[in-house]
């Protein structure tokens, strides 16, 4: 194959990309603004047309109150989002923050660092994530502050070793002969080589976010029950399925499986237009 022809191929494949991005990124917005105009029908009850089974005029059903279940799962998927985003940001963050400590601090911090990152790594993942929760009360804020601290570690340990290679560079090593410090290095050579990964990290925290989010509040630790989340529309179901309401689970747990897949997507996609070259592509 010419060196022509496979840079064609990648510049086909990284367009493709951008379309399959764009129309990713479109539905999980769509499915935002759907959730936002869909809260009050969410709540709304019509004791007459309680446990109604799939039909043109509830597509998905109703509940045991004759709640509309299309758009208690558009509102239980924008909060999903919602929380996803807050606690993949906060922990994307963190990790930036600690890969700097762990650059520019010398060796004691960075061995503190990694410490920290063996340590979170070592503990069970699902175990510590609902200590928190507890711990903090339950809630949104709970939530996010849950899934945000143990999701850092594992972003950390790749951001730490990029900023060490950042460090070990020639214009690193000409800013220490022109006197700059640690922390102006940090925020002039470390921080910006950084911002790339950390954004594709940070997407690719998003799906974990959201079904750790959607599990908290099934186990009863996550959102406040009056809330339409996934999570808690799931627990709500259990209760009838063995009297056949089966679209009380499925069609909501449907809707968390694509979400989760399109923001997976975007994560995968936007990691390859980072490395054209990759098998992602």
């Amino acid at each position: 194959m010419s060196a022509v022809t496979s840079v064609r191929r990648l510049g086909d494949r990284r367009r493709r990309t951008v379309v399959f991005t764009a129309i990713s990124l479109a539905l999980v917005v769509t499915v935002l603004i759907a959730g936002t105009l869909s809260v009050d029908a969410a709540s709304t009850t019509h004791l007459a047309d309680r446990n109604l089974s799939p039909s043109w005029q509830h597509p998905f059903g109703t509940d045991r109150l004759g709640r509309d279940m299309l758009a208690r799962a558009l509102s239980g998927l924008r909060l999903s989002l919602v929380v996803g985003v807050s606690a993949a940001v906060i922990s994307g963050t963190f990790a930036v923050l600690m890969a700097c400590a762990a650059a520019v601090g010398g060796r004691l911090v960075d061995r503190v660092v990694g410490w920290l990152v063996d340590l979170f790594l070592a503990l069970p993942h699902l175990v510590l994530l609902i200590l928190l929760a507890f711990a903090l009360g339950g809630g949104t804020r709970a939530v996010i502050i849950a899934v945000a601290v143990t999701h850092w570690p594992s972003l950390t340990r790749v951001l730490r070793g990029h900023a060490r290679q950042v460090m070990s560079s020639d214009y690193v090593a000409i800013s220490r002969r022109l006197g700059r410090g640690r922390w102006w290095i940090a925020q002039r050579h470390v921080v910006p080589q950084l911002l790339g990964h950390f954004l594709v990290g940070t997407v690719l925290l998003f799906p974990h976010a959201i079904l750790h989010e959607a599990a908290l509040s099934f186990l009863g630790l996550g959102v406040d029950p009056a809330e339409p989340s996934i999570g808690v529309l799931l627990a709500e179901s259990m209760r009838f399925l063995s009297a056949g309401a089966w679209w009380l689970a499925v069609l909501p747990g449907l809707c968390l499986l694509i979400t989760v897949k399109l923001v997976d997507s975007i994560a995968e996609n936007t990691r390859a237009l980072r490395d054209p070259r990759s098998h992602h592509l």
